[in-house]
């Protein structure tokens, strides 16, 4: 909203949603910290290693987002690589410097969260984070009443609730923080870092693809129009996609009691069906107007393309869901190479489905919501293939 109300409209949200996406493929270096802080964060000492390791790949982060900055990488980086036209280009290129300190932050929230799913106490973890999202839907209009508007004022807008996210979550985490137990011994940084790794390099690679799906949406028709309507869509759809892969911290928090146990799966079908259908309410007469033309200052003549695109990353969420259950179950066998596997032929999926729906034409704001769910249905197969083939060669039947 605070975006796309600026001078350039719906093309400086187009922008912000380049540099965001930017900015979370940097962040997924730490991908696979809250796992490992899960594993490793149990005790006094493992916690302070683990909370040492999530800050010092934190601060690498984001001198590394910070280099990207600069005039001529940038440039290179949105205009060669990507293909991104001018009018989208300078606001991401703004905006990704802008969120440099925001990277920071975020790496700050991660050893709280640990601290408390530990402890079971997803509620209190969940708290923070929803009165960042209250926050931040409140002060969106305020924004844009005081006419603090376009996308650098999105960026102080996001801001203000993040931090107060890591201040609430730190509170919420000093009685489960008092509890850790000492240990004799603590794991060491270099054990958590090369756990970390394997997943957060899978990370990398699913945050490079959503980058891929927008360098096809670029070169298609009229990107102008397809990228600003795509990325509003994808807006709300990513949300509740995010929230679709906490399912992988509910396995490990609930592991399967036997081999036969399907709860998890359930949990996540149930979980992905109901995701994906929140973003949908935004489609309907008279609430579409109301969000898209007059909050986002979307062009009425661009809505359709809105609701196709809207109905084209349906399925996104569910898919998200079932992957981040056999992620989980992947990390309690300790098989993390199965989860980069199944990630790496995400994004081959994403390369080989956006090259073929631009060769036959295909507008846009289809080819990222196709992409998006065909990608995460080739990973979940290929991880659970890989699970089943891995568990037949350690333990064959007798």
């Amino acid at each position: 909203m605070v975006a796309s109300r600026g001078p350039g409209g719906p093309l400086n949200l187009a922008g912000l949603a380049q540099s965001n996406t930017l900015m979370y493929m940097l962040g997924t270096f730490g991908f696979g910290l809250v796992t490992a802080g899960m594993v490793f964060g149990r005790t006094r000492e493992g916690y302070q290693q683990f909370r040492t390791v999530t800050l010092s790949i934190g601060l690498l982060v984001t001198l590394a987002q910070g280099l990207l900055c600069l005039p001529q990488i940038s440039h290179l980086l949105f205009w060669r690589l990507i293909g991104l036209p001018p009018s989208i280009e300078h606001p991401a290129a703004m905006t990704l410097l802008a969120t440099v300190p925001l990277q920071f932050v975020f790496f700050t929230r991660i050893p709280f969260q640990v601290a408390m799913y530990n402890a079971r106490a997803t509620g209190r973890a969940s708290l923070a984070t929803i009165l960042r999202i209250l926050l931040t839907a409140v002060l969106s209009p305020l924004f844009c009443m005081a006419d603090a508007v376009g996308p650098l004022w999105a960026v102080v807008c996001l801001s203000f609730p993040v931090g107060l996210e890591v201040a609430a979550s730190a509170w919420l985490a000093r009685p489960y923080l008092a509890r850790l137990k000492a240990s004799a011994s603590a794991p060491t940084k270099k054990e958590i870092f090369l756990f970390n790794l394997p997943l957060s390099i899978g990370g990398y690679l699913l945050s490079l693809s959503s980058i891929l799906l927008g360098a096809f949406i670029a070169r298609a028709a009229s990107p102008e129009r397809m990228l600003p309507a795509y990325y509003l869509a994808l807006g709300l759809a990513t949300p509740v996609a995010y929230g679709a892969t906490r399912v992988l911290e509910v396995v490990l928090a609930f592991p399967p009691a036997f081999e036969a146990d399907h709860r998890t799966l359930r949990f996540a079908l149930v979980a992905g069906v109901v995701l994906g259908l929140l973003p949908l309410l935004f489609i309907l007469p008279g609430l579409s107007d109301l969000y898209y033309i007059r909050l986002q200052n979307l062009d009425p003549d661009s809505l359709p393309l809105v609701r196709v695109a809207a109905l084209a990353l349906v399925l996104y969420p569910l898919c998200v869901a079932v992957r981040a259950q056999g992620e989980g179950l992947a990390s309690l066998a300790g098989k993390p190479m199965a989860v980069i596997a199944g990630q790496a032929m995400f994004m081959i999926t994403i390369l080989l489905t956006g090259g073929v729906l631009l060769t036959l034409g295909i507008d846009g704001n289809l080819i990222g919501g196709i992409g998006l769910c065909f990608g995460s249905l080739a990973s979940t197969a290929t991880l659970r293939i890989l699970l089943r083939w891995m568990k037949k060669t350690i333990c064959p039947p007798r």
